[in-house]
């Protein structure tokens, strides 16, 4: 028999979460489960309306007895946008990046507590997921998110501290708008504030992407750390790899809001999965050297993006975010996937004027769109998206003129 599916509004344990559970349990028949998605809890109802209990997936609530001695809040933007994306990365070894960074934040809150009043020196609660674990300061398997576990050791917190450290963001998972590096951003810029003294915009970006690379052996460019910790639009100018110099634009605000009023972000309606493309296209590129004319191509779009910002030419700004999109798909075709072709088609139709697939390409993630004049146009290409696929999302976003923000609650 298929499970009943509820939430419960509160951690299991705590009297009102009780509550939902014993009421669930009053909805459904002997032998009928129970699925409480934001907990990984399965009860099964036996005769006589007794739970048991198939499964208990995360740790007590370090605050549900005692009250943190500090709050730390961090929070930091995503990413979109992302013109001469691929030439941030190691096989490019120099390379030039625009990107803009938006709200929805990743968002990171340390409660901190006396060592003695907790079971677990170190908890991570990943909101999104409705998971809570505690992990080791030094040495763990990192088993259950390893970038927010490897972030934890190598931020190297003091022996004294005990603490829960919660994660959210509202940008889905896996949308090509560099939610990872914001969320590594955010909790580095938040561990550090446990310790004396504080790491640079600069330093957190670079302790973030060396984690994913060092630490983790992941595929990483630079961009999308850089744009978390700094916000606003950026010019990246990377030098020698992993090293950059980034430079804010600063526009009026009557081409701020309109930049901002003109971006849509629409999300395909799954994460991004094309890491045997990538390795493709890594292979390729790493073999052809860093003066690949494909690179080249890319490399062009961040400079004309850029100008076209600063005069606040909009047919500009998209005629380079479209060139950036077709130079993405002559690295592999199937980095411009078929639900992106299908948004990119309706965008032409409806007169926008660029279109940008995020990130690294591939099957699933998201595109930027650059409408046009009129905000009604506007309204009318998000509606024909969203009807065209049940999948396709319109997610809203504001520009952010700030990048990593911490501060400790009064």
């Amino acid at each position: 028999m298929a499970p009943i599916e509820i939430a419960v509004p509160s951690f299991v344990g705590s009297p009102s979460a009780m509550g939902w559970v014993l009421l669930a349990l009053g909805s459904v028949l002997p032998g009928q489960y129970i699925w409480f998605m934001n907990t990984g809890l399965l009860l099964e109802r036996q005769e006589g309306g007794v739970a048991r209990f198939e499964r208990w997936s995360y740790s007590i609530d370090m605050s549900a007895e005692h009250s943190p001695q500090r709050i730390i809040h961090s929070v930091a933007p995503i990413r979109i946008c992302d013109n001469g994306g691929w030439t941030d990365t190691w096989f490019a070894e120099y390379g030039t990046i625009f990107n803009i960074g938006v709200y929805p934040c990743a968002e990171v809150e340390i409660q901190i507590f006396e060592i003695g009043d907790v079971d677990d020196r170190i908890v991570i609660h990943a909101e999104n997921y409705g998971e809570r674990f505690a992990v080791a300061p030094v040495g763990g398997d990192w088993t259950h998110h390893p970038l927010l576990e490897a972030a934890v050791e190598y931020m190297e917190v003091p022996d004294d501290d005990a603490f829960e450290l919660t994660i959210y963001c509202d940008a889905p998972a896996g949308c090509s708008t560099g939610t990872s590096a914001a969320v590594t951003v955010a909790v580095i810029g938040a561990l550090d504030m446990l310790s004396p003294g504080r790491m640079t915009p600069y330093e957190v970006a670079l302790t973030a992407q060396k984690i994913e690379t060092e630490m983790l052996g992941q595929q990483c460019g630079i961009q999308d750390q850089l744009c978390s910790a700094f916000g606003g639009i950026n010019y990246i100018e990377m030098f020698q790899y992993p090293h950059a110099s980034v430079s804010q634009i600063q526009v009026s605000n009557s081409i701020w809001w309109e930049l901002e009023r003109r971006l849509v972000l629409i999300f395909l309606g799954k994460a991004h999965s094309s890491s045997a493309v990538h390795e493709k296209v890594i292979a390729e590129l790493e073999g052809a050297g860093p003066d690949n004319p494909k690179l080249d191509a890319l490399r062009r779009t961040a400079p004309a993006s850029r100008d076209a910002v600063y005069a606040g030419d909009f047919v500009g700004l998209g005629q380079a975010m479209i060139d950036n999109t077709e130079a993405q798909a002559r690295l592999h075709p199937d980095l411009v996937g078929t639900d992106a072709q299908m948004v990119i088609d309706l965008a032409r139709a409806h007169g926008a004027l660029g279109w940008k697939v995020n990130g690294a390409g591939g099957d699933g993630g998201s595109l930027t769109l650059l409408t046009g004049d009129l905000s009604w146009q506007k309204r009318e290409l998000v509606r024909a998206i969203e009807a065209a696929s049940p999948g396709f999302q319109s997610l809203p976003i504001y520009l952010s003129r700030h990048g990593l923000r911490l501060w400790e609650a009064a």
